[in-house]
């Protein structure tokens, strides 16, 4: 009796299984971003937000928890039920960047969360305030080394983000010390380097290609390997005089681990659309950089191969969380 009686329980588990996707989601779900708002991780998660409510027919509200670098709202995901109601909209200088520079971490990337899919790829952009008397590189280079006292100061998005990795990376290559100043995410950082407070901010396009239109801000480089059409008179970094400084960052949809794989599955297909749909991709390439999907798998080894990246970047850099 006992084969069939397992036979029946595993029959009766994958009905409850199908079951519960099939009525996924009953009720509101909420995408936790781990910085503050208007950054680029928030901005990915209202674009995805909207049409995702109108695809699955509940609200879907974009909750911000910034601080500790990411880890206060990453770790609030790692935290939550597994049952599809709340995903992480993570950003991958905290996702990949945060486990070789925190040693007291209490999540993982592997072993906590499942991977739903890769919504967008961004190589970064070298801004300045538009108050700063430089119009490239070089000049830049040049405004640090007559500042003295620690150099030019760039803001982050926190101890540990992409943004503080590559300014570290180009106070290197440049061979002037340059002082960091970590915020609780791009939108503090982006007003003070609007008005000024600080010299620099190497960041993701989407978040200050409105400001670099406007004049507040100005573009000096852009870290990929070809400019972009968004931003077709601003250099990239080898044009720049900066050869092989290249800086990408990623943007994901997590859910806490043991999710059920029907619901994860739900959610990849109906983002899937989301991103490859032309009015999604358009905003994306309007904002310098470009929308690509990854199914679940894929993203898995994706995210393997970054964090052996990113561990050897940071070692090599000698790069520390504060």
């Amino acid at each position: 009796m006992k084969p069939v009686r397992c036979l029946l329980a595993a029959c009766l588990a994958l009905a409850a299984a199908a079951s519960h996707a099939d009525t996924f989601p009953s009720k509101p779900i909420t995408f936790i971003v781990p910085t503050a708002p208007a950054g680029s991780t928030d901005i990915m998660a209202r674009m995805v937000a909207d049409p995702l409510q109108r695809a699955l027919g509940q609200p879907v509200v974009v909750d911000n928890k910034p601080g500790a670098s990411g880890n206060i709202g990453t770790e609030a995901v790692a935290r939550a039920a597994p049952d599809g109601y709340t995903l992480l909209m993570q950003y991958s200088g905290y996702h990949v960047g945060n486990p070789a520079l925190f040693q007291q971490i209490k999540w993982s990337p592997t072993k906590d969360f499942v991977p739903v899919a890769l919504v967008m790829r961004a190589p970064h952009v070298v801004a300045v305030s538009g108050k700063l008397p430089v119009n490239s590189m070089k000049e830049l280079v040049e405004y640090g080394k007559k500042k003295g006292d620690g150099g030019l100061n760039y803001a982050s998005s926190g101890n540990g983000s992409i943004q503080h990795i590559a300014g570290e990376l180009l106070s290197r290559q440049a061979r002037q010390p340059m002082t960091h100043v970590p915020y609780k995410g791009s939108g503090p950082a982006i007003n003070d380097l609007i008005a000024g407070n600080v010299d620099m901010f190497i960041t993701t396009p989407p978040s200050v290609i409105g400001h670099i239109a406007s004049g507040k801000l100005k573009a000096l480089a852009y870290t990929g390997s070809k400019r972009h059409a968004s931003m077709p008179n601003v250099p990239t970094s080898a044009e720049a005089g900066f050869p092989g400084y290249e800086v990408e960052s990623w943007f994901a949809v997590f859910a806490p681990a043991k999710t059920p794989p029907e619901i994860v599955a739900k959610l990849s297909a109906e983002i899937r659309k989301i991103v490859e749909s032309e009015g999604f991709r358009k905003k994306v390439d309007d904002q310098g950089a470009f929308a690509v999907y990854m199914d679940p798998p894929a993203l898995g080894k994706f995210v393997d191969q970054e964090l052996v990246l990113w561990s050897k970047v940071i070692k090599a850099a000698d790069i520390k969380a504060d």
